[in-house]
Parts: C-alpha cells; sequence; structure tokens
C-alpha cells in the first residue's frame, strides 16, 4: 500500500468516527438541520471558515490569480473578503434573533416566518437548487485532486467521494459536519501555514521583488489593470465587483445559518472572531497562482489528454514542484478535507430545505400532520434528497463544465442575489412589504442570468466582462439593492 493511501485511509477512518459521534447526537429532523442550537462559538467559527473556504480557495482559485493576475488576486483573495466580513457582522446577530424568536431552521423557514408567508419560504426552497452548481464544483475539485494523488479514475474519485462524503452526512446531519469541519479546518489551517511559508520562501530566492520577477514572465500580471485580461480586465470587475460578491455570497444557506448553531449574541461575537482569523489566512491561498509563474513550468498545466490548458491544475502542480512527494502526499489530503468540508455544509442545507420547506410545505398545503409527524417525514424526505444529489453530481461529473469555478460560482451567485434582498432588509428594517422584497429578489435573479448568459449579445460595445458571473451578479445588486434599502429606509421613518 502506498504512503499516500494509507494516509488517506486513516482521514477516512477518523472522519467516519466523527461522523458516527454525530449520529449519536442526532435525535430527529432538528437536530439533523442545526444541532441544540448552544454549540462552542469556537468550534462554530472554525466550522464557518473551513465551510466558507472549500474547493474554491484551495484549488480552483489560484488558477484564476495564475491566469489574470493582480486582477484576480484583489477580486477574490482581498475584496471578496473585506465584503464577506462587513455583510456576515450586519447580519448575524439579528439573524440569530429572529431565528431564535421563530424556531427556524433554515433561510428559507427564517424568511417564511419574518415574512409570515409559506409562499415565499416555498419559492427559496426551490430557489436553493441552484446550489447544486457549487456541489458540481466541489465534487468536481475534490475528483482533481483525487486522481493525482491516488493515481485513481475520475469515476472511482467520484464514488469515493459522494459516497463516503454522503454517508456520514445521511447518518449523522450538522453534528457530523461540525464534528468533521473541526476535524478538517484544523487540518487546513496547517497546510495553509506550509504552502504560504513555501511562497515566502520562494520570495527570498528571488534576485529581486516578486512584482520585478513576475513582470520578466508577463507585466500584465502585476499591473493595477489589465484589460487584456479574461475575466478581470476593468475597475469594476477588480475593485468593484469583488466586494459585492462577498457581501452576497454570505445569504449561502450552509454560511448564515451557523448563526443559529450559537445561543447568544456573546456566542455569535466569539465565533465571528474565529473565523475571521483563519478566513483572512485562507484567503491568501490564492497568491499561490503567483508563485506558480516562479516555480512551474507551463508545460505541467497541459492536459496530456487533451493537450489543453488546465487552470485548475496549478494548486496541484505547484505542491508537486515545491514539496518532496511525502509532504505533497499530506498537502493533498488536506486539500480533499477542504472540499469536503463545505461539501458536507452543503449537502446539510440542500436535504434539509428541500426536506422542510418544498416538500413539506408542500404536502401540508393538501394535509396538516402533527408537528412530530411532520418532522419525521422531512428526515425521510432529507436522506431520499441527500442520495438523488450524489447520483445527479457523479453523473454530471463523469464530463465536467470545461471551467468548474464558473459553472459552480454561476448558480450560487443566482441564489444568492434573490436572498440578499429579503435577509438584508429583514434584518435591517421592522416593516418591510413582502411584494417589495419578492420583486427585488426576482429582479436581481433575472438580470444576473440575462446578464450572464446574453449580455455580451445585448451590449457588444460594453466594457463589462459578463462572462464573469461576478460581474453580472455585481451589476444585478448594484440595479436592486439601493433601491429596496432607500425604499426600506423611508418607510420605517415613521
Amino acid at each position: 500500500m502506498s504512503f499516500a493511501w494509507a494516509l488517506f485511509i486513516v482521514y477516512l477512518a477518523g472522519t467516519a468516527w466523527l461522523g458516527f459521534r454525530g449520529m449519536r447526537k442526532t435525535s430527529g429532523f432538528s437536530s439533523f438541520a442545526l444541532g441544540d442550537r448552544a454549540m462552542n462559538p469556537v468550534i462554530v467559527g472554525i466550522t464557518l471558515a473551513a465551510s466558507v473556504s472549500s474547493a474554491s480557495t484551495f484549488i480552483i482559485n489560484p488558477g484564476f490569480v495564475y491566469v489574470d493576475g493582480f486582477g484576480a488576486f484583489f477580486h477574490m483573495s482581498i475584496g471578496v473578503a473585506i465584503g464577506f466580513l462587513a455583510m456576515l457582522t450586519v447580519l448575524s446577530f439579528q439573524f440569530r434573533r429572529i431565528g431564535a424568536e421563530s424556531s427556524a431552521l433554515t433561510i428559507p423557514d427564517w424568511i417564511g416566518k419574518r415574512y409570515e408567508s409559506p409562499g415565499f419560504a416555498l419559492y427559496f426552497s426551490v430557489l436553493n437548487l441552484l446550489s447544486f452548481a457549487f456541489v458540481v464544483l466541489l465534487v468536481g475539485g475534490i475528483s482533481i485532486v483525487m486522481q493525482s494523488l491516488l493515481g485513481i479514475s475520475n469515476v472511482v474519485a467520484l464514488t469515493i467521494t459522494l459516497v463516503f462524503v454522503t454517508g456520514y452526512v445521511f447518518i449523522g446531519g450538522t453534528y457530523a459536519h461540525v464534528l468533521t469541519n473541526m476535524l478538517q479546518g484544523s487540518l487546513m489551517v496547517g497546510v495553509t501555514i506550509l504552502v504560504l511559508g513555501s511562497c515566502i520562501l520562494l520570495a527570498m530566492q528571488q534576485p529581486g521583488s516578486i512584482a520585478d520577477a513576475l513582470r520578466q514572465v508577463d507585466p500584465s500580471l502585476v499591473a493595477a489593470v489589465n484589460t487584456d485580461g479574461q475575466l478581470f480586465n476593468s475597475v469594476f470587475s477588480i475593485y468593484v465587483a469583488g466586494f459585492i460578491v462577498g457581501a452576497i455570497v454570505v445569504c449561502q444557506p450552509h454560511i448564515l445559518t451557523k448563526a443559529l448553531y450559537v445561543k447568544d449574541d456573546r456566542s455569535v461575537k466569539q465565533y465571528l472572531l474565529v473565523f475571521t482569523v483563519i478566513f483572512l489566512l485562507f484567503q491568501m491561498l490564492g497568491a499561490v497562482g503567483f508563485f506558480t509563474h516562479l516555480a512551474v513550468p507551463p508545460e505541467a498545466l497541459v492536459d496530456s489528454a487533451t493537450g489543453q490548458f488546465r487552470q485548475d491544475l496549478v494548486m496541484t502542480q505547484y505542491l508537486a514542484m515545491m514539496f518532496p512527494p511525502w509532504v505533497f502526499t499530506i498537502v493533498g489530503i488536506v486539500l480533499l478535507a477542504a472540499a469536503m468540508s463545505t461539501l458536507d455544509g452543503l449537502l446539510v442545507s440542500m436535504s434539509t430545505i428541500t426536506a422542510n420547506d418544498l416538500v413539506l410545505n408542500l404536502a401540508e398545503r393538501k394535509e396538516h400532520h402533527s408537528e412530530e409527524e411532520q418532522m419525521a417525514f422531512a428526515l425521510k424526505v432529507s436522506h431520499v434528497v441527500l442520495v438523488v444529489i450524489a447520483i445527479a453530481a457523479f453523473l454530471i461529473n463523469l464530463q465536467p463544465p470545461k471551467l468548474l469555478g464558473i459553472f459552480g460560482q454561476t448558480g450560487v451567485y443566482g441564489l444568492t442575489a434573490a436572498a440578499a434582498p429579503p435577509l438584508l432588509l429583514g434584518v435591517l428594517f421592522r416593516r418591510v412589504p413582502i411584494a417589495l422584497v419578492w420583486s427585488g429578489s426576482a429582479a436581481a435573479l433575472v438580470i444576473h442570468f440575462v446578464l450572464f448568459f446574453k449580455g455580451a449579445d445585448m451590449f457588444p460595445t460594453s466594457s463589462f466582462t459578463f462572462a464573469n458571473p461576478g460581474v453580472t451578479v455585481s451589476l444585478a445588486t448594484l440595479a436592486v439593492m439601493p433601491v429596496l434599502l432607500v425604499a426600506g429606509f423611508l418607510l420605517n421613518r415613521r
């Protein structure tokens, strides 16, 4: 047995054990969805950091920085971090208070109860299916690393990933998610320090500054605005869109619901502090895209099967070049843990939302049952949903989309653009007409998708990069949110 396989099996065994511990704590659908609502805030902070910083942070983002240089780095690492932390702080306290008072289990459930509209909750439970695009991204990212690390085929990698992660979520729900994320998050912190340390050593070996070394490779890599960039080629796409994207992605179900895991505002402050420190550390991993230009020959990033450049190989090839095989193996296992830490949170949120807010919502319109019967039914449905998601993700990743990052972002950004209006206005203002936030939500969703798929045809002379979903969702947010915020302020002046 190879060292990689031995280490991977140890990781699987440790994670499975934590999953079984989660199973013993799970007593029904409520604990499957949220735990006991009084978790240790330090654990919640680490869990949230691990959930947020996934395959995108560890595998996908360095590839975009490799291609588009400083523009991609500022957008994905700096702008996103500032927007994310600002929005998370604004929403978390009041979101927890309202959620605790109404016993909300999910974001659609919170929205439905906040606006006293089961129909609004149903609308968001349907939109939540857009999260599946991110599931595809994560599973695809895990498969890429696993194939390189263990020398297995895509089919085998997909099977191991989906059976294992779906399995421990199936039996342990949120408790399994939190306990396994504690392990995964701790491993991720260690490896992040190791990888960033290698970047510092590489920088020290350069005769001049890193900026000078990158200019010798391609001057556009360090340009404040590279107009020839693929996705990050304007002031808006680099310096504005990143902040907006960071703010609205907080509205993802597996992120904001962490505020419901803790019991009071003091605990919210504690988990936000822990999260902030770890999150900022993880965000710096985008810099690996710069250092790959100095350490990895371009031909190493060419897919041997297709002969095409693969930007999603940047991180794995950097690790293979900078570390001895045994260290690369350890780091590779942690990259798998990084992606799995977000995947399990998404599976929990998608299955609970689909069960509680979609299926149960529709079922109760025809026939009413006791709360105990509803929760038992919802738990069964959530298990079925987990299996369906796993099968669908497997089939799509047999022939994965060309750019996994763009595929995943497009769907998730649509969901968060739609969720931001009712969440932000629901937290900031006491009186908010449901017609106002529903229309704003629908408008943001439509604008995002129309611009992404048709923007280049509709506005052929525009300088906006409509192929970048971060740009389209930012434009959608700017078109909708200022109007809604002004309306909310005026309605609550009295």
